[in-house]
């Protein structure tokens, strides 16, 4: 196997690279007022440096084994990150839940490369995209069953691609990973790693094109992520945990766009996703700075006149994420819900309905977050109320910055990624549905569902205002009545606990039964303990020939003196 370490620089490359170095240049910035009071500061910078590296390295990848190199040195980064408290037990096993779970989605990815190869006979990416067409009806044989090899390579490969961008089933690290410092969140669950999985579906999409069932399953998965990030979220109090479920929840969206062959559009929101998310988590870090480091939602409020450019960075983040119009996640996200109506996927309803229901609950929790930080009566100590404070400007400049690209990025750059325009852009580098996309540029899609939408939007927000502000005692009585919705929602519908009794356990009392059996028994009484026994126990033998009479000795060299003697006579 011949491999070059080279870079693939083309327009889907140099566009990731532009926008992670961007994004990451911003963070670091950011991180010098954020961390300014930490003593381990440099070392801090210095991985968020070799963060970037490794998201660069992967990206610019000319073929699979380079880019697995990247894959696996942002998940040890980001494990170094997530830990970087280390004084914290929750941020060291959040780490560590971290790395364990995308090692798992890495090894699907590891299968995915090793048939890769076996199939095309290279890991060079240019060309196996050129091989797809005559590889389209290669079978494996497995114990009698036919088994499509590029169907089984793009299944694997999507694990990976869960694990790396936290898919349901694979998710359960992102929320945890808030423990390390915020700008971490900013960068690794916003702009960068979390995206991997998304990009590296997007380059290999000539691959999943030749696969229906591949296609239907990544649409299933997103869906499903998207539905039950967004359910989460409404529910969670710590500011930063519900900005992770909004992560959770558009990673969804992008996999529904990648399921209906909408990559260039998928591409479009990963990049419109990445200012007005990377702008939420740094806002967060500036409330979370000015509120003494409190980040329960429930325990602040009535502070937007204190803190006036982190609110507006915040609320246009919010309404950027919602997708109010004229903001960027307005052109990205509804490109996606029009896609998937355009499509004829066998889960084209339900991904729509699920969509529409999600772009609900996004507003829901979002201005359940404005609301509840910003706006009505504070719940803070008077102590903390006292000391609430504007951010430093190296903290705000980041915020402005990202703010502007969440208004105008989806406004200047749609064109380039939906209608006829972008097939002549995109072709070269991803596979472009033409039928779709000229169904979406002859606007097939009714003036209804391009406004459904905003309707849901609007719907949402009324809904909170009512019950934040006109009849508060309504949202308590349902809180009380419907407390075992809350409780499970806000339990993440129990899927930790779930794996806790499924996996982990079981998991544990292996283990423990193996080192008990095989480790203790079996292997330290054959190997160091039953030496050294031997040898103590051949030692004490041997002393007691050690009786201290002279005549024992001389009469054990008169016998070995004898003993040698007639061996040599015996010999020679």
């Amino acid at each position: 196997m011949n491999v070059d370490w080279s870079l693939n620089l083309n327009l889907l490359t140099v566009t990731m690279i532009i926008m992670v170095n961007f994004v990451s240049t911003i963070i670091h910035v950011y991180s010098v007022g954020y961390m300014s009071k930490d003593p381990r500061r440099i070392i801090f910078m210095g991985y968020l440096g070799l963060f970037t590296f490794f998201m660069l390295f992967l990206v610019s990848s000319s073929n699979l084994i380079q880019l697995f190199v990247g894959w696996e040195g942002v998940g040890l980064t980001s494990y170094l990150l997530i830990g970087f408290w280390s004084h914290k037990d929750e941020a060291n096993k959040a780490s560590l839940k971290a790395f364990v779970a995308n090692r798992v989605g890495d090894f699907g990815l590891l299968i995915s490369l090793f048939t890769i190869f076996i199939v095309f006979g290279t890991i060079n990416i240019n060309e196996i995209l050129l091989l797809v067409n005559s590889h389209s009806q290669s079978y494996f044989n497995f114990f009698g069953f036919q088994i499509h090899s590029i169907t089984l390579i793009v299944v694997t490969m999507f694990v990976g691609c869960m694990g790396k961008s936290a898919q349901f089933g694979l998710h359960v690290w992102l929320p945890d990973a808030m423990e390390g410092p915020t700008p971490v969140s900013a960068l690794i669950h916003a702009a960068t790693m979390v995206t991997a999985g998304v990009f590296l579906l997007i380059l290999m999409s000539p691959l999943i094109e030749t696969s229906k069932f591949s296609q239907n399953l990544i649409l299933f998965i997103g869906t499903i992520t998207c539905l039950f990030a967004s359910c989460v979220a409404v529910f969670q109090n710590d500011i930063k945990r519900i900005i992770a479920y909004s992560t959770c929840s558009q990673l969804g969206y992008m996999f529904m766009a990648v399921g209906v062959s909408a990559y260039s559009v998928a591409y479009f929101h990963l990049l419109s996703h990445a200012f007005f998310k990377a702008l939420l988590f740094l806002g967060a870090g500036s409330v979370i700075h000015s509120m003494s480091d409190e980040q329960d939602i429930k325990k602040m409020g009535g502070i937007y006149n204190r803190i006036p450019l982190t609110y507006t960075s915040m609320l246009i983040g919010s309404l950027a994420l919602m997708g109010l119009p004229f903001f960027s996640g307005y052109f990205s996200k509804d490109l996606i819900l029009e896609f998937i109506y355009l499509s004829d996927s066998d889960f084209k309803i339900f991904a729509f309905v699920t969509g529409i229901f999600g772009v609900f609950l996004t507003a829901l929790y979002s201005s359940r977050l404005l609301i509840t930080v910003f706006h009505g009566e504070n719940n803070s100590d008077e102590k903390v109320y006292a000391h609430i404070h504007e951010s430093p400007m190296i903290m705000v400049i980041p915020l402005i910055i990202l703010a502007f690209f969440s208004i105008f990025f989806g406004m200047i750059f749609h064109n380039f990624f939906a209608g006829s325009l972008s097939e002549s852009i995109w072709s070269k580098f991803m596979f472009i549905d033409s039928e779709t996309n000229q169904a979406y540029s002859y606007g097939n899609v009714p003036k209804l569902i391009k406004k459904l939408p905003l309707i849901m939007i609007l719907f949402s927000i009324i809904i909170v205002f009512l019950f934040y502000f006109k009849f508060p005692k309504v949202k308590q009585i349902a809180n009380e009545k419907l407390n075992f919705i809350v409780k499970f929602f806000y339990n993440k519908c129990y899927i930790d606990e779930l794996y806790e009794i499924i996996i982990i356990k079981p998991s544990k009392y292996l283990g423990r039964g193996f080192w008990k059996s095989i480790d203790i028994d079996l292997i330290d009484n054959l190997g160091p303990n039953g030496i050294s026994r031997f040898v103590s126990s051949l030692g004490s033998k041997v002393s007691n020939l050690q009786s201290g009479y002279l005549y024992h000795y001389v009469l054990s060299v008169v016998i070995g003196l004898t003993l040698f003697i007639s061996i040599y006579i015996y010999i020679f």
